[in-house]
């Protein structure tokens, strides 16, 4: 059983950068999502079990970057330039695989989200 414990959100004005962070109790293909009000779940990033694979919806390039710790359990993703459409509660998600990209039916085990607000 994979644990996800997340946390970083908060509130930021536009262009601010914020960290979020997620816990995860084993090495593997990790993914951050988003839900914003009115809207379906959405694919952010995600990362293999070694962090030498990633990938970013193209609205977030060049802006996020997702890493991974293994020896701290730790996945991250790196928020800069934010705008007040990147509001959302954010999720991470783990999968029984390797890499599982953007396709959230891939993914087994997921957070319980955290809040990001982008002040304009």
């Amino acid at each position: 059983q994979v644990q996800l414990v997340e946390s970083g959100g908060g509130l930021v004005q536009a262009g601010g950068s914020l960290r979020l962070s997620c816990a995860v109790s084993g090495r593997t293909a990790v993914g951050w999502f988003r839900q914003a009000p009115g809207k379906e779940r959405e694919f952010v990033a995600a990362i293999n079990w070694s962090g030498s694979i990633t990938d970013y919806t193209d609205s977030v390039k060049g802006r996020f970057i997702i890493s991974r710790d293994n020896a701290k359990n730790t996945v991250y993703l790196r928020m800069n330039s934010l705008k007040p459409e990147d509001k959302a509660v954010y999720y991470c998600a783990a999968a029984n695989t390797r890499y599982s990209g953007s396709n959230q039916d891939a993914y087994d085990y997921w957070g319980q989200g955290t809040q990001v607000t982008v002040s304009s």
